[in-house]
């Protein structure tokens, strides 16, 4: 038997476990390689969760911004009075103040009915009939007047008159036959004039203050038998624009003067052919030394910022403004400081009530606050006096304190653009400017009043709905200067443009300022002949 034939029991053994040993390590490689796919596999799942997770939070994120958008459309389109934001007075109204609140209501409506008693009266006298004169008790027929009979009061409305003037100038001659001298023709507003300045006054300030449009105005006009169309209303209305212009300019000029500027803006279309493109509408107001309110538009084709830099220029000051960047380039160092507005934190922090209603009540709470503090200021008669200003660095201070402390410990637990995420957000990027009133007793802690002006822009938008081109734009900003600045200072815009259209053209230009709406007196009666 050969050395390479021989077989014994532990070769087959060695050759049986050699053989177990290679099938295994064959199944252990293909294991080892369907674990290596099945741990990429795992990693790409890990990997495709991740993603789809940070995916549906952003869309969580996403769909919160677009119910908040939602709701606040709903609230404002279809909502209640009670589910919109209730006014600030409201929300501040402490039941302990409701005889003081009483007194002021009854204090305010008998001063209305003593303006009231000073209209023009008709007293109309209501004789007993004869066939009353008859006593029920004795029949008799003899009656004496017993005092001074009962008063009725009765408020009526003379329909407006439109009166057809002849004016007729004397001509005399002299006996020598020699010369012939006429009488001063009437004064008008403009040369070929065929309507006065009261006709004029009343186009702007029922376009103007009322927001009633032109056609409706000739419409109203026929109907008292005048037949005046409305182009011949809108020819009145922007010469009348021009006439002013000098004055409506230098209001402007004066609120640019001024230390402490509020403004804001809103669209105004303007038509072109075949459609209508957007423009703006910018409201500047501020007060004089007297505490007048001076309240002026202006007009501009773009939103950018170069409508507050031609305004304000290189004014010093402060300016009261939301974070809208057009008014960066104003508030830049060296130029005014920018100071925030507190009813539009108020606002967003109200729409974030859907999706965190405790956190927006809460930080809505922090501003009612401030609110209240300046009330009781109002009420105590200390605005803008040195107490006031001790009020503000102390209690206002202390709660806009406690109110960023809040907001730097809230921000981390909410999605920066969630509603309420976005409300904290804008008020720690906005911080400076929310609390620059601590350091000014003059400055408003919201821009409230510009908003207001702006009123009367957007009823009058939704009214006329567009200006035919860019002058008229300017001619509606100029006008609407004159007749807001008017009713701030309780001054008849019809009395007061009527007077200025007769005056302002020759009047000299060093005492402009006589015949700005804040300063204007009615001119004084002339004697009758």
């Amino acid at each position: 038997m050969g050395g390479g034939d021989h077989r014994c029991e532990w070769r087959d053994k060695a050759e049986s476990l050699e053989a177990q040993l290679s099938a295994t390590t064959a199944e252990l490689t293909e294991t080892a390689a369907r674990l290596s796919g099945v741990t990429t596999e795992l990693a790409d799942a890990r990997a495709t969760i991740a993603e789809q997770t940070e995916t549906l939070s952003k869309l969580t994120d996403q769909f919160a911004a677009v119910k908040a958008t939602v709701e606040k459309l709903q609230r404002h389109v279809f909502g209640k009075r009670s589910e919109k934001m209730p006014p600030v007075a409201e929300a501040i109204r402490d039941p302990a103040r409701a005889e003081a609140d009483r007194i002021a209501a009854l204090r305010t409506r008998r001063e209305h009915a003593e303006k009231k008693r000073q209209l023009v009266t008709r007293r109309i006298e209501h004789k007993v009939r004869d066939d009353q004169k008859t006593c029920p008790k004795c029949g008799g027929h003899d009656f004496t007047r017993l005092g001074g009979g009962v008063v009725t009061e009765l408020y009526d409305l003379i329909p407006a008159m439109v009166e057809r003037q002849e004016h007729i100038q004397e001509k005399l001659r002299c006996r020598c036959g020699e010369s012939i001298i006429t009488a001063d023709p009437p004064a008008k507003v403009y040369d070929k004039a065929r309507f006065g300045p009261n006709f004029m006054a009343q186009v702007v300030v029922s376009k103007c203050a009322d927001s009633l449009p032109l056609y409706r105005q000739a419409k109203a006009y026929r109907r008292v038998g005048v037949p005046v169309n409305d182009s011949t209303l809108g020819d009145l209305f922007h010469r009348t624009a021009e006439i002013t212009k000098p004055l409506s300019d230098r209001l402007l000029k004066l609120v640019a003067e001024k230390e402490i500027v509020l403004a804001d803006e809103t669209t105004q279309r303007v038509q072109e052919k075949g459609k209508t493109r957007t423009a703006w509408l910018w409201s500047f107001i501020a007060r004089d030394e007297a505490e007048k309110e001076i309240i002026s538009y202006v007009f501009s084709r773009s939103r950018s910022g170069e409508t507050p830099l031609r305004v304000l220029g290189d004014t010093l000051g402060k300016l009261v403004a939301d974070a809208y960047s057009g008014y960066n380039r104003i508030t830049q160092p060296g130029r005014r400081e920018r100071a925030g507005c507190l009813a539009h934190l108020r606002r967003k922090f109200f729409e974030a009530q859907s999706t965190a209603p405790d956190a927006a009540k809460r930080a809505i709470d922090f501003i009612l606050d401030v609110y209240r503090i300046e009330r009781a200021a109002l009420d105590a008669d200390l605005l803008g006096t040195e107490k006031h200003f001790e009020m503000r660095q102390t209690a206002s201070r202390a709660v806009m304190d406690d109110f960023k402390a809040w907001l730097d410990a809230e921000q981390p637990r909410h999605p920066p653009r969630s509603p309420i995420g976005e409300a904290i957000g804008y008020a720690l990027g906005q911080w400076h400017a929310l609390t620059l009133f601590l350091t000014d007793q003059h400055l408003p802690i919201d821009n409230n009043a510009s908003e207001r002006a702006l009123r009367v822009a957007a009823l009058g938008r939704k009214n006329f709905l567009f200006v035919g081109h860019d002058e008229a734009g300017e001619n509606l900003a100029g006008l609407y200067s004159l007749i807001a600045t008017c009713e701030a200072n309780d001054v008849n815009p019809v009395a007061y443009l009527a007077d200025v259209l007769m005056r302002v053209q020759s009047h000299p230009a060093s005492r402009l300022d006589e015949l700005l709406p804040h300063n204007w007196s009615p001119p004084e009666p002339k004697p009758s002949a």
